[in-house]
């Protein structure tokens, strides 16, 4: 780490320690997970058990950017986390432009289009979760931006006080990413997720065409400069002589870092193809990992693997949660890397060591065509697995009442061997399924106390390995979101997946569908375990002990208060943080798939929802963003 990284991380620390009092006063959120930690705390005091059944709506505001597919453009998938800096609220959308709103009113201040076109060239729908903030501390044009990225590669620079581009930045304003995809270049380095700004560094990841490749580009991490767009180094994670012969391994979702530590600290996805690792049977050790690189460097510190040889797409979905946690008198500096097996893996985050004890347990093995599965799983049961991951939920018996015993036939039918069964071409039941456990909200960290707040899905699939040549007869168009056909061109198998269910769409394991959790973190002790939100079928809602199927992911508040959407059932909660019991909900357009945004402005505290709805849940799309306040 340089003197000048060490420097800084140490006036930052005396500066934290010594404002601490203001920051209580007026916390902001400038990252997609509200700081660089990815903590999703929020210093705000005001909203507590006893204050926050009063929370009013103070405003709402539509971008006027959504589509539900049914025209010429992509349904929109929209998980911003609203990002409030500069004394201003900041929005990236799905049709790739940023808004800039009046905190306290909710009037649009301006927007910048990036113009880019708004073809689903790597994913099923238009896609974006937001913008990111950077500041030099200086005055003048450009001395604070915020950073857009979209889906063709591009990165947009503008001035964060007017949202004029910044010249000075790459070509006018805006970063060809794309120039770095040389190898295996099947799609474009969609920059869906916005850059991490740690300094005046932005590390920014990419996200690819899932499932559709053997061979596609490799994964990399690319640091730039802030202020010119410069690449100042790049890492990869897949062993060079095996480039060849898959891809990926890249970093789609958030990333953390340390400053003190002159770390960052990246969440790599699997490699190509997701379903079948035939052809790339020699161990990728970084791939499906935590991966810790020098911010100066992108040298590789230290590296975790949570998933061997993965064939399962349970790639790391969120940004790991920096937390001290106390062991034997000591504080030790931790980290908690959620998984979507559902598995909570505690490490040191100066070396990566396991704070609590992990096995590495035996696994099923494959029975397909050149597949040679990994023979041992790594296994976190301290703090236990989220969900109970590790036993696939009994046959729900008023479903299969409904379907004349169809669900018992398909127990009976369907190959399951317990967690990480692979997949087959009889058809594999898949716990938890790809989208796993827990996805990109990742968890929130009350740093006082080292507490845990997590919100999970329960949602068995069915996978299914298809042999190329039946493939190449299946009439109709591949798979969208998280189900249905995708090629895996180069592979053997193409697949076919769905969510494991009856003829009238009932889901054939018991309940609950989602729940909300709290784990001590010191001891690794699960606080409690609650069903969340409801769950809803044609119209018709779920009991409440049902729970809900979640995306997206909660912040926890000083005032002892978790807010979250999150749910089926289109309502933004607010929970006891001592229970997680429902203190408040409201009624919004769409299910509110983002992490919200809590902050104080002009001394009023606000929590923010950016409402856009995701057909992972449920065929339903919004441009809504609603803004909460107490009364005056």
């Amino acid at each position: 780490m340089s003197r000048r990284r060490r420097l800084a991380g140490m006036l930052a620390s005396s500066l934290m320690a010594a404002m601490g009092a203001a920051e209580a006063q007026q916390p902001e959120w400038t990252a997609f997970h509200g700081d660089e930690g990815s903590t999703k705390f929020s210093a705000v005091q005001s909203f507590t058990p006893e204050t926050v059944g009063d929370l009013e709506r103070a405003w709402e505001f539509h971008t006027g950017d959504v589509s539900d597919g049914s025209g010429e453009l992509p349904e929109t998938v929209w998980s911003a986390t609203p990002i409030y800096a500069n004394d201003t609220l900041y929005l990236g959308t799905p049709f790739y432009r940023i808004i800039a709103l009046d905190p306290a009113s909710g009037e649009e201040r301006w927007s910048y289009s990036s113009d880019s076109s708004l073809d689903a060239l790597t994913q099923p729908a238009l896609k974006n979760r937001g913008v990111a903030y950077w500041e030099s501390g200086q005055t003048g044009l450009c001395e604070k931006r915020v950073y857009l990225g979209t889906m063709d590669a591009e990165l947009h620079s503008v001035d964060a006080e007017t949202g004029e581009r910044c010249a000075g930045f790459a070509d006018g304003g805006v970063l060809n990413v794309n120039q770095w995809n040389t190898v295996n270049d099947v799609f474009p380095f969609s920059l869906l997720q916005p850059p991490l700004v740690v300094g005046d560094t932005l590390l920014l990841g990419w996200a690819g065409k899932d499932w559709a490749y053997s061979v596609a580009p490799p994964g990399s991490l690319l640091a730039i400069d802030a202020r010119t767009g410069e690449l100042l180094w790049e890492a990869s994670f897949i062993p060079e002589e095996l480039i060849s012969r898959t891809g990926t391994a890249n970093i789609w979702t958030a990333m953390t870092a340390d400053a003190e530590l002159g770390l960052v600290y990246a969440p790599v996805s699997s490699p190509s193809p997701n379903y079948w690792g035939g052809d790339r049977t020699e161990p990728i050790p970084m791939a499906t990992s935590v991966t810790a690189l020098d911010l100066d460097t992108g040298e590789i510190a230290w590296s975790f693997q949570h998933v061997n040889h993965d064939i399962w797409d349970y790639d790391t979905p969120s940004a790991p949660s920096l937390v001290d946690i106390e062991r034997d008198g000591k504080t030790i500096p931790a980290l908690v890397q959620a998984t979507k097996q559902g598995f909570l893996f505690v490490l040191d985050r100066r070396t990566g060591e396991p704070l609590f004890e992990i096995e590495e347990r035996p696994t099923p093995q494959s029975t397909a065509e050149g597949e040679v599965t990994a023979p041992t799983q790594p296994f976190a049961m301290t703090p236990r697995p989220v969900g109970n991951p590790t036993e696939l939920p009994d046959v729900w018996w008023l479903a299969d009442m409904v379907s004349f015993g169809q669900c018992s036939r398909d127990r009976e039918h369907y190959l399951y061997e317990g967690i990480y069964t692979p997949p087959s071409e009889q058809g594999t039941l898949f716990f938890p399924g790809t989208a796993g456990a827990t996805n990109w909200g990742g968890v929130a960290v009350d740093p006082r106390s080292a507490t845990l707040y997590v919100n999970a899905s329960r949602i068995v699939q069915l996978i299914r390995l298809i042999p190329r040549e039946e493939y190449q007869q299946i009439q109709g168009p591949e798979g969208g979101n998280e189900e249905g056909y995708s090629p895996q061109e180069g592979a053997p198998y193409g697949i076919y997946l769905t969510d494991w269910s009856n003829w009238a769409g009932m889901p054939c394991w018991e309940p609950p569908f989602g729940t909300f959790s709290a784990y001590n973190l010191n001891t690794g002790e699960l606080l409690y375990e609650t069903p969340f939100g409801r769950a809803q079928l044609e119209g018709f809602y779920g009991l409440e002990s049902w729970g809900s199927p979640t995306l997206g992911g909660p912040v926890v508040t000083a005032g002892g208060v978790v807010f979250l959407g999150a749910s089926v059932d289109a309502r933004v909660r607010a929970l006891d943080a001592r229970t997680g019991r429902e203190l408040w909900s409201d009624l919004v357009e769409a299910p509110a798939v983002s992490i919200p945004a809590v902050f104080t402005h002009e001394g009023v505290d606000y929590v923010v929802f950016a409402i856009g709805g995701n057909s992972i849940l449920k065929p339903e799309v919004s441009d809504q963003v609603v803004a909460y306040r107490l009364p005056r």
